[in-house]
Formats: structure tokens, C-alpha cells, sequence
């Protein structure tokens, strides 16, 4: 089925029928499974009958089991459930009724869906020899390769084949083929499901080993040597199979003439009837290409012999592993069966007991890891909850703290030594360069553009320098009009010795400077800077902080740099 079929959107009337049918197995896995399927054993039990509540009440006391303890109202609620499931209908059976408790008791009445029906036999089915080794019919296959060369025989025959004769052939061909292929993939899956186990002994080996050299031999030889003559039959028959079918139709609609008289009733025919049943059986024994979207490829007569070459090949594996026991690589699965059947039996004590014998497993001990000094935790908090320590990786794997194995080398980082002083210096003399560029640019910042190394060390002095400076306000502003406003700027300087710079700073009133450089233009309002050259004893070789220069000396400082 089509996921989309399947979960189709809200109002596709495919995805609802086909929610509504899956949800007809829901009885088999809810958690009163055994009170529904003792229930739906009673509505199997009979035909066409529609049940009361106390009708099913005393069936399942009859029949004893889960059902036989179920009460009126329970009972009530598990009809209604499997209802919604449409597992059951209820019933328009006519009530009569002496009293009105006989009516109350006898009003709801229920009976078997199709639906539920085949679930239910489905179910039994299973349950009923799941685990069980099916006997291929392979004495069918001699059958169906019969009735297919009766079946040609009379169609190619002239006047063509008589219609009540090929009917019966043709239901019995089907009967014969489906009850031959269902064995065969019953057999295979539970040779598969043994073959899957590793441990067995020696006697189940030497069982397994005959059934497989002679039985499922048997089974593909025989295959084998049917099917092309059943592929033969089928191709013969192919081209008159169309007006075979047509004339077993026009003898014998059946409930196919239902479909015609009402198109909204779905109608299930006898296999071989269609001609989608015959391109079945043609798939099973040729390889027509009809598989070539599915999960496997080729006919059924090919995938039998693969998973027969895959049955000898687990079956050498199960060698393999017997000659390994030999060595004492034996499997423990037997061992451990009965261990754990001496735990399912002894008291907690015991138990302790067998587990310390079995498995070397002690009380808990002391590992010597402290934990958290920031996290107390109460006495009467357990282990399963309470916070986890970690515990090195040593200590849990080994017990010791012991180091094991010789040190670790110590890293030679030679070469990132070198790289890293070799982009020091370039950063070095980078920043000598920008010193000159700056200084030789002094007086005329608004004529040149700068670089853009020359232009981060400017902002990088002009920073430190305003950081360093300090705002007061004169008493009167000076005869230069340099200060009209009565605030001036102290000490606004900085310097690096290293790069035998230093940058000034004083406040311009109306002036502004245009900084150009290849990142951009930056303009100081009211501010005049100027750069100068200073030898490594002037200062520190780092960005100087405030000093006691002067506001008013600042402006000499700058002609004399301009000059």
C-alpha cells in the first residue's frame, strides 16, 4: 500500500477506507487482547447470527478462559469498542420483549463484519502454528501443470473449450496454486528463522543438515523441472486466454453481476476469474519484468533457488562455528538458559549470591574520586538519581591511576615560533613605515592622503592624546583668538619611542581638520594636530600619559613643525 494511500489528506475517501481497515486490527494489540479475541471467537463461531449481550455472556462462560470472568458491563464496553473498530455492527434485529428489563437486556444486539471476520481467522491462524515446520505440498505442482495442459488442450481444441468444464479447471488450477505457493513461503520463512541462530548443537545440525541435502533438495529439483513446462502451458495459452475467460463469463457471471447492477458494491472474485490472477501465475514461474519496481527481481522459481543457496551457506556458517567449539569457542546460550532460570528462582538473598559467583560482581566500591566540594548532597539520596562524578577514563577502565605506555614527546613548536616572529617584524616595520609617512605628512594632513597603516597609527596616537588631555576653561580667551570661548585643552599629547613619534593636539576653535587616507576622510572639528620626531630617551617606549605641556605652548610646537 501507497504511503499516500495510506495517510491520505482529511476528506480522500482511499486513505479513510484504508485507516479504517488497519484499524480493525487494534483489538489484537490492546491491552485486553485476550478478552477481545475470546469475544470475536464467539461471533466466528457462527453464521449470519446477531448476538445479545447475555447470549455472548454465556458463550464465553461455556467456553471458559479470559472471556469467562468478564462481567455485563464490561462485556458492554468491549462490544462498543470493537464497534468503533468495525470489528461489529449492531444489529437491526426486531427486539420482543416480555418486561422492560427483557427489552433492556435484549435491545443491543451485534454481529460479525466481513472485516472482522478475516482478522479474526487470521489471528487464529497465526496462533495456531506460527512456530510450526509447514510441509511443502509439492505434489501440487504436478497438479497445476496437468490442469494448465488440460486447459490448452481444450481451448486450442475446435469449437474452443466448453465453458462449465473449463470453469471447474481453472477454480481447481488456482486452489492447487495458491495452497502450493503459501507452503512454500511458510516453509522458507521458518527455515529461515532456524537457520538464523548460531548456537546449535550437534544433533540439530545433523537434522537440519538432512532436511536441507534431501528435503528442500527435493523441493527444487521438482520445482525446477515443472516450471518450464508450466511456463510452456502458459505461453501456448496466453493468446487465448482473453476470449477464454470471456466465454467462462458469458456460461457463469456469478457475483460478478453484482458489480454491473450496483457499481458502488466492490466484488471480490474467484481467483482465476481475472485475467490480473493469471499475470500472477505467469510472475511465479517466468520472469515476465513484472518485479522490476519492487524489492526483488526475477520469478519466484529463481528467488526459491537463491534462498536455498542462502540456506547451505548459513547452514557452513553453523559448521564453522561447531569446529570452532571444538577449540572451546563454544556458544554459552544453554548456560546462560539455566542461569537464568536459577536467578527467576531464587529469593533477592540468593540472587546476590549467584550474581557474585556468576559474574564477579561485588558491592559497590570505593573509587577514591572526590566529588564536587561546591555540590552537597543528603545522605539519603540515591545513587540512580544523584548527580554523576566523573571518573577518569584510567581509573574506569583499569582501576589504577597508574599512567601506562611511555610519555608523550613535548611538542616541538619551532615552527610556529618562526612564523610568529616573522609577522612581528613585518608588523614592525609597518608601523616605521606609517611613523614616516605620518611625520613627513605633518602641517599638510589636508593636502595628502594617507595610507591606510598610516592612517590607523594617527588614530591610534590621536586616541591616546585625547584620552590623556584634560578640558578646563580660562578665564579670559587669548589674543589669538584661540580660545574665544574660554575652554582650552591640556596636556593633549602622545608618543611612541619606539617609533620616534609624537602627535599633538590643541583646540582650534573654527578650524577643521580634514584627515584623507585610503579607507576615508575623517574631519576634527576645532582641533589642530601636529606630528613630530622624538629620540628613544625623550620618553618611554610606550604611548605616553598626561604631561605638563602647556595648551598655549602647543601652537609654537605646531609652526615650528610646519616650518
Amino acid at each position: 500500500m501507497e504511503g499516500n494511500e495510506l495517510h491520505g489528506e482529511q476528506g480522500e475517501e482511499p486513505g479513510a477506507g484504508a485507516w479504517q481497515r488497519l484499524s480493525a486490527y487494534s483489538y489484537l494489540s490492546a491491552p485486553e487482547r485476550l478478552e477481545y479475541i475470546a469475544v470475536m471467537r464467539v461471533f466466528c463461531g457462527t453464521l449470519l447470527a446477531d448476538l445479545s449481550i447475555p447470549d455472548v455472556l454465556a458463550k464465553l462462560s461455556r467456553a471458559g478462559g479470559a472471556g469467562a470472568v468478564i462481567d455485563a458491563e464490561t462485556l458492554t464496553a468491549r462490544l462498543e469498542q470493537l464497534v468503533r473498530w468495525g470489528n461489529l455492527l449492531r444489529s437491526t434485529h426486531t427486539v420482543r420483549a416480555m418486561s422492560i428489563a427483557e427489552y433492556q437486556r435484549s435491545r443491543s444486539r451485534y454481529q460479525l463484519t466481513k472485516l472482522g471476520e478475516r482478522v479474526q481467522r487470521d489471528a487464529d491462524e497465526v496462533l495456531a502454528g506460527a512456530d510450526a515446520a509447514r510441509e511443502v505440498s509439492s505434489e501440487l505442482l504436478a497438479l497445476v501443470d496437468r490442469g494448465l495442459r488440460e486447459i490448452v488442450a481444450s481451448a486450442t481444441a475446435p469449437g474452443g473449450a466448453d465453458p462449465q468444464q473449463a470453469l471447474e479447471r481453472i477454480s481447481t488450477l488456482f486452489v492447487q496454486f495458491a495452497e502450493f505457493a503459501e507452503s512454500v513461503r511458510d516453509f522458507y520463512a521458518y527455515l529461515g528463522q532456524v537457520l538464523a541462530r548460531y548456537d546449535l548443537d550437534g544433533a540439530e545440525y545433523q537434522g537440519f543438515k538432512e532436511l536441507l541435502l534431501d528435503y528442500v533438495e527435493a523441493i527444487t529439483e521438482d520445482v525446477s523441472f515443472r516450471a518450464p513446462r508450466i511456463a510452456a502451458h502458459l505461453d501456448a495459452l496466453w493468446p487465448r486466454l482473453p476470449e477464454l475467460l470471456a466465454r467462462v463469463d458469458g456460461h457463469a457471471a456469478g457475483i460478478g453481476a453484482l458489480a454491473d447492477g450496483l457499481p458502488e458494491t466492490r466484488v471480490q472474485r474467484s481467483r482465476g476469474r481475472d485475467l490480473a490472477d493469471w499475470e500472477g501465475l505467469r510472475d511465479w514461474f517466468t520472469d515476465t519484468g513484472g518485479h522490476e519496481h519492487g524489492p526483488l527481481h526475477g520469478s519466484q522459481v529463481d528467488q526459491l533457488r537463491d534462498a536455498t543457496l542462502r540456506a547451505l551457506q548459513s547452514l557452513l556458517a553453523n559448521a564453522k562455528r561447531m569446529l570452532r567449539s571444538a577449540s572451546g569457542e563454544m556458544s554459552r546460550r544453554k548456560d546462560l538458559l539455566r542461569l537464568a532460570a536459577w536467578f527467576d528462582a531464587a529469593e533477592p538473598a540468593e540472587a546476590h549470591d549467584l550474581a557474585v559467583a556468576a559474574f564477579g560482581l561485588y558491592g559497590a566500591r570505593h573509587l577514591g574520586v572526590a566529588p564536587d566540594p561546591d555540590q552537597t548532597v543528603p545522605a539519603y539520596v540515591s545513587w540512580w538519581t544523584g548527580p554523576v562524578v566523573d571518573v577518569p577514563v584510567a581509573l574506569r577502565e583499569r582501576g589504577s591511576r597508574a599512567p601506562r605506555g611511555r610519555a608523550a614527546a613535548a611538542e616541538d613548536h619551532a615552527e610556529q615560533k618562526r612564523r610568529l616572529m616573522a609577522a612581528a617584524r613585518e608588523e614592525a616595520e609597518a608601523r616605521r613605515a606609517a611613523a614616516d609617512e605620518l611625520r613627513s605628512a605633518s602641517g599638510r594632513f589636508d593636502q595628502v592622503r594617507l595610507g591606510a597603516p598610516a592612517m590607523r597609527l594617527l588614530l591610534e596616537l590621536l586616541t591616546a592624546a585625547l584620552g590623556n588631555a584634560q578640558l578646563h576653561k580660562s578665564d579670559t580667551g587669548d589674543q589669538g583668538g584661540n580660545a574665544p570661548d574660554g575652554f582650552l585643552l591640556d596636556g593633549a599629547h602622545a608618543s611612541d619611542a619606539d617609533l620616534g613619534i609624537r602627535l599633538t593636539a590643541w583646540r582650534t576653535p573654527g578650524r577643521h581638520t580634514v584627515l584623507r587616507s585610503a579607507d576615508g576622510d575623517l574631519t576634527a572639528d576645532d582641533l589642530t594636530l601636529a606630528v613630530e620626531h622624538v629620540s628613544a630617551v625623550q620618553g618611554p617606549s610606550a604611548v605616553q600619559g598626561p604631561s605638563a605641556v602647556q595648551s598655549d605652548s602647543a601652537p609654537a610646537a605646531a609652526e615650528e613643525a610646519s616650518a
